[in-house]
């Protein structure tokens, strides 16, 4: 199977986070543009996740800890751990999740 990102429709998850979501057998891809001021409220899943910053500055807590992220960097969020974010300059980010985040689909 072969897909073209910019044929995949973009769906709002939640306000001012656009994502085009790839769905394997295991993972979830989501690609994200995300707008300045944008916030993701703290959570947490039963999911694996991996978060790089393709564009952008994203100020971003895991487990209490809040770090301002820039393109090329990767966080590793490991299952139920609580994160949140925000966007402090519009952003592309990708997000890789195991297993399948059902919840996007």
């Amino acid at each position: 199977m072969s897909l073209n990102l910019s044929k995949i429709p973009s769906k709002e998850i939640m306000p001012g986070y656009h994502g085009r979501l790839v769905h394997t057998e295991n993972m979830s891809l989501a690609f994200w543009e995300v707008d300045e001021g944008a916030e993701v409220p703290e959570h947490s899943h039963m999911n694996e996740q991996v978060m790089h910053v393709i564009e952008g500055r994203f100020e971003f807590t895991l487990n209490g800890d809040t770090q301002v992220y820039h393109p090329g960097d990767i966080v590793i969020i490991a299952p139920y751990k609580k994160h949140s974010g925000r966007a402090l300059t519009p952003c592309k980010l990708m997000d890789a999740f195991s297993p399948v985040r059902e919840e996007y689909k």
